[in-house]
């Protein structure tokens, strides 16, 4: 009985250490404006679990070449990040009313998300660029669009900063834990960016995929931790980028201008964004 124990406790402990690697696992994939090409697919796949996908058009663009890829991309194997281009505070603040601007826009991403076929419950990331405390316009927009993008049948995510920032009083406020002390009963995937050296390991392929967690932001289900260009602010201290200061990943020469952002997630399809 004593050895029958033994073994059943080892056991036990064996069962748990291989559930919690389970749990810690990450899995690399990579974010950028523009579509890589059909012909990239299958060279950004061998490192890459997921995309991004932008529904609108990305910031600072005046056209989006994602859209009509989303079958191309899931036959090349890669899951998705679904993102949204969220409106500016100064875009906000100038439409008069945040929260009706908030919803329409809302409306107009699962509208997106629905005519590319993504499927129901997919998770949409509204990208919020704007860092530090969100003013109360950026609340109210914010919150807004939650509602309505949650109304229409999927979940709400939020691309926002990992990074604290200095607020007049000397203090702190890191943006994720701001948006998350304030969103209410409101259910959000955080999708936080830190490409400060440390935590992160610059524009790098780790062996172990870094949990999004080591981002600073604890409750980080995705972690941005490489962009492309290196932003001098925020990663003066990083290495591995290219000379003209961007983030090339393996097997893709930096003459193809095909440099990504970086991510790392605790899932292959961090969005559930593919369809049977």
């Amino acid at each position: 009985m004593t050895l029958l124990r033994t073994f059943g406790v080892l056991s036990l402990v064996a069962t748990y250490l291989c559930s919690a690697a389970a749990a810690q696992r990450a899995y690399l994939g990579f974010d950028r404006n523009d579509y890589p090409g059909d012909a990239n697919l299958a060279t950004l796949r061998k490192t890459f679990s997921y995309t991004g996908y932008w529904l609108n058009n990305p910031p600072g663009a005046n056209a989006n070449s994602w859209r009509g890829k989303r079958k191309t991309i899931q036959a090349a194997g890669f899951g998705f990040l679904v993102l949204f281009n969220g409106k500016t505070y100064a875009q906000i603040k100038h439409a008069g009313n945040p929260a009706s601007l908030g919803k329409s826009d809302g409306m107009a991403a699962a509208r997106a998300a629905k005519g590319e076929g993504f499927p129901a419950r997919a998770v949409i990331f509204v990208d919020q660029e704007e860092g530090g405390r969100m003013l109360p316009e950026q609340r109210a927009y914010l919150h807004a669009w939650i509602d309505a993008v949650t109304a229409a049948g999927f979940r709400a995510g939020i691309y926002c900063s990992g990074i604290a920032a200095l607020e007049g009083n000397g203090k702190t406020v890191i943006t994720a834990e701001d948006i998350r002390q304030n969103a209410g009963k409101r259910k959000l995937v955080y999708w936080v960016a830190n490409d400060v050296c440390p935590p992160s390991p610059g524009c790098s392929i780790p062996a172990q995929a870094p949990a999004p967690s080591q981002s600073g932001v604890g409750f980080a289900d995705i972690w941005q931790y490489a962009q492309s260009p290196r932003r001098p602010d925020f990663a003066s201290a990083c290495r591995n980028y290219n000379a003209d200061s961007n983030c090339y990943p393996p097997g893709v020469a930096p003459s193809t201008g095909l440099h990504v952002d970086v991510n790392t997630a605790t899932s292959t399809d961090p969005s559930g964004g593919r369809t049977p």
